[in-house]
């Protein structure tokens, strides 16, 4: 496959999660930053490929041979994360866009060494689940740090945006995977929640709380 044919896919997986069953053309060439014609273009190439199923119209989905692909392409991307920051000393803000680089390499040997070098790791820095050499993902119970109930709290285990921008803010206020999060209020106006991490008190926004995942504990 090209590099532009894994990018489709995988566009196409977390357009999936996000909103199961099938997904527009218009919505692909949002998330992808092209025009509707371009993906039309591929997702009719794809679809001969078998990666897809596709109706004139009607939208697409990954076949069964489409959807592991995507998880590979997420296996390799997630795992060179985990290398970069764990063996290589870059900050979880900087992995990104090397990782989308490196997920192309196509050797299988190649990405099952890093998986036992790495010591076969769960999660990337960010809290993603790494899919194994089967595709298999492991599941989690998991909610967003906005839908928890006010004298609720969970332990922060993932980012919905790792952008680098995100990622350094929360770096800024001292807001890391592992720590435990009591919901205290919510605004009514804004949705803000005022929240306390450790001994500190913090006031987060609707955006900040609906990109942290947690697993919610009872109080």
């Amino acid at each position: 496959m090209t590099q532009s044919e894994e990018n489709y896919l995988k566009a196409i997986y977390h357009l999936g999660r996000q909103n199961p069953g099938v997904i527009s053309t218009n919505a692909i060439a949002e998330e992808m930053q092209t025009k509707p014609s371009s993906v039309t273009d591929m997702v009719k190439r794809l679809a001969e490929k078998g990666y897809l199923n596709y109706r004139k119209y009607q939208g697409v989905n990954l076949s069964e041979k489409g959807r592991h692909k995507a998880l590979m392409i997420i296996r390799k991307h997630r795992l060179w994360e985990t290398f970069l920051v764990e063996k290589m000393n870059f900050t979880w803000d900087e992995v990104h866009e090397i990782a989308e680089q490196l997920e192309h390499i196509q050797s299988e040997k190649l990405i099952d060494e890093l998986d036992r070098f790495l010591s076969y790791p769960k999660v990337d820095p960010h809290g993603d689940p790494i899919p194994d050499r089967n595709g298999d993902v492991e599941s989690r119970n998991s909610k967003l740090l906005s839908n928890l109930d006010i004298n609720a709290s969970g332990i922060c285990i993932g980012v919905r945006d790792s952008s680098s921008s995100f990622l350094r803010y929360l770096d800024k206020n001292e807001i890391a995977l592992g720590d435990r999060i009591y919901v205290m209020e919510k605004e009514d106006f804004d949705d803000s929640i005022s929240v306390r991490i450790g001994n500190r008190n913090l006031q987060l926004s609707h955006a900040i709380a609906s990109n942290l995942i947690v697993t919610q504990e009872l109080e």
